[in-house]
């Protein structure tokens, strides 16, 4: 199945061809422009957004997968949790499996997603990503774990996912805000 390229890769691409196009330039033939003699260069900008947008993306499919994995294993203390989430979001989704854990219920199916930068916020402190996500959960259901039949009043369809990656101190993204706009289809 062939898959559109996300935004952000061909933002990144751009920025790198600018970057490596620009390095050659200086003030006269075969010297190379003096560093940190003004404002930061577009590219250098766009490469650090490109840069964000990146790893932003990258910890939300960790957060997803991290809780797919733990929705299974009705584990609210999964380790893959506290290292793609933060709170008060990372307290929220223990919450959840656990208050599913003891009713006897388990997510299973497929979770598709197909998130999109929003915004980039890198001058606030701390630097901010959005994400917008259509999630697709027909497939993804709640289910009694000892008949595997569905929790009434628990399907769901397709509908928009909103979440924010902040960059923490140690230089990780981590998402720390979610929320499920289940009467907003997309």
């Amino acid at each position: 199945m062939r898959t559109r390229q996300p935004a952000y890769l061909w933002s990144a691409l751009l920025a790198v061809a600018l970057l490596v196009v620009g390095t050659g330039c200086g003030n006269r033939p075969g010297s190379a422009a003096p560093r940190g003699t003004g404002p930061e260069p577009a590219a250098s900008a766009d490469a650090r957004a490109a840069e964000a947008e990146k790893s932003a993306l990258a910890a939300y499919a960790g957060y997803l997968a991290a809780v797919r994995k733990a929705e299974l294993t009705g584990d609210p203390l999964d380790p893959q949790l506290r290292k793609y989430l933060a709170d008060p979001l990372l307290t929220r989704v223990r919450l959840t499996i656990r208050d599913a854990k003891e009713h006897g219920a388990m997510r299973t199916g497929k979770l598709v997603s197909n998130p999109t930068v929003t915004a980039v916020d890198l001058d606030s402190d701390p630097a901010t990503v959005s994400i917008q996500d259509c999630i697709d959960a027909t497939g993804y259901r709640l289910v009694y774990k000892k008949d595997k039949k569905v929790v009434p009043g628990s399907a769901s369809g397709r509908h928009l996912a909103t979440a924010t990656a902040t960059r923490y101190p140690d230089g990780r993204w981590l998402i720390n805000v979610g929320a499920s706009h289940e009467d907003q289809p997309c």
